[in-house]
């Protein structure tokens, strides 16, 4: 069938018909288990019915009100109920439509509090490498995954970035709080250099998201990261886009760690597929400075649409009522003890991770070394296609800085039961082993001439 779309390439996907609950059916009445929630996007899984009859009903009210014109009931509840899910002090909540959008209006928060704080001179936004902010250019100046940033780099500002803490790749104990405290300084050492007079923000996902696989942060990091942006001035930006909503068991990902930012970035799940919808959330005393001073020089049209907002509230009024948090956290612990189980029948995996329903897999030529497996298999895409056959949704990308290194994000919705996790663990389990049949032995000579080398 020819498609006047297009996204990132010419791969075609059959036509959805239907979603619910934790399955969606193809036109063809094929049925998959949604693994990933999409892109970590449909947490409270799909079709609601509390949240489809929120949205009813405010469509017959009203689906689009401009801010400049109008302020809203849906807006002013949903940020109501968002400021009481965030640290004490962030009470100023801003909508957007998406993850990308809640980075850029996090930063520019940041540079404008600066601006009109006496502190022009920092302008700086140090992030980690590998990392994902989002596609925008602002946003993708703090992305370290080089087949998306290096074709746009003449269009962007370099921003300094510091290692992501994959104690797993450099043989350190993630349990050991000098673990944390190795990558933690790092902070503080790009601070230095680059000059803490310039240096404006620190952004950090919590546990790690498509660029680095659900990457739980070793001990004493969080902690260590606060303390080094105190010290210096330096705004803390949690960029809790995939880690919020509820998904590790916890509602923001940092709560695991009793850390809070200066400002928080959060989409996906907050929305959970049903309208476009995200939110920067920032402490009181950033936006007071910058609206006493004149207003915040930035918008988009869709923010705080009423359509989106009533969506947003209702899903995390599903979320509360129906105790998902909860059930992620048992469901996934159930779901990472049977990665690592099939971590132990399959060589080709190096590493189970991650937190709640947010976990990964990571394959590797060779466990000892981490050797990654040979680009040319291309695995993080092999390996979905043999699992989307047989009825099972997963997310991949490459691990060490997008171009090898492959890791699977398993992350189904938060209503998963354990029966559920049965499934994709059996799935799962057939397609690692089609898969390793279908690549035979190229794998183990590529883990042993690194080694050798």
């Amino acid at each position: 069938m020819n498609t006047h779309l297009f996204y990132q390439s010419r791969r075609r996907r059959p036509v959805l018909d239907m979603a619910r609950g934790v399955y969606m059916w193809d036109i063809d009445g094929k049925r998959y288990l949604d693994g990933s929630s999409g892109a970590m996007v449909s947490n409270i899984g799909h079709s609601n019915p509390h949240v489809l009859g929120a949205m009813r009903r405010q469509m017959e009210k009203s689906t689009f009100g401009y801010r400049l014109h109008f302020e809203t009931e849906a807006a002013e509840q949903l940020a109501t109920r968002t400021a009481c899910l965030a640290p004490e002090g962030m009470n100023k909540v801003f909508f957007v439509s998406g993850g990308s959008e809640a980075v850029e209006s996090a930063i520019k928060l940041a540079r404008q509090y600066a601006t009109v704080s006496g502190q022009s001179r920092r302008w700086k936004v140090i992030s980690r490498n590998p990392s994902y902010h989002g596609c925008t250019l602002g946003a993708l100046a703090l992305t370290g995954y080089g087949p998306l940033t290096e074709p746009f780099e003449p269009m962007m500002r370099a921003m300094p970035k510091i290692p992501a803490p994959r104690a797993y790749l450099d043989k350190l104990a993630p349990d050991d709080p000098a673990t944390g405290l190795h990558y933690a300084d790092m902070l503080e050492a790009a601070i230095l250099a680059e000059g803490p007079e310039s240096v404006l923000a620190f952004i950090i996902e919590p546990i790690g998201g498509a660029s680095t696989g659900a990457l739980v942060p070793p001990a004493g990091y969080m902690a260590r990261v606060r303390e080094i942006c105190d010290r210096y001035g330096v705004l803390l930006i949690h960029d809790e886009v995939m880690t919020g909503g509820g998904r590790t068991g916890r509602f923001f990902g940092a709560e695991h760690w009793d850390v809070a930012p200066d400002i928080i970035a959060l989409s996906k799940g907050f929305g959970a597929g049903y309208a476009p919808l995200g939110a920067m959330i920032a402490h009181d005393r950033l936006v007071d400075a910058v609206l006493d001073a004149g207003g915040f020089a930035h918008g988009f049209t869709y923010a705080g649409n009423p359509l989106a907002c009533a969506a947003g509230l209702a899903v995390l009024e599903a979320i509360e009522a129906e105790g998902m948090m909860n059930n992620a956290a048992r469901s996934g612990k159930a779901l990472k003890a049977g990665l690592e189980e099939l971590m132990q029948r399959h060589e080709l995996i190096g590493d189970v991770r991650g937190k709640g329903l947010l976990l990964a897999f990571e394959l590797v030529a060779d466990r000892e070394s981490m050797t990654p497996l040979p680009p040319g298999l291309n695995a993080f895409n092999r390996l979905v296609d043999i699992a989307y056959d047989n009825g099972l949704i997963i997310y991949a990308r490459r691990s060490r800085g997008g171009y090898e290194g492959d890791h699977f994000l398993v992350c189904p919705p938060m209503i998963a039961t354990l029966d559920h996790v049965g499934e994709i663990l059996e799935v799962l389990d057939r397609s690692l082993t089609l898969f390793a049949q279908e690549i035979g032995d190229q794998w183990r000579s590529s883990g042993t001439m690194q080694a050798a080398g």
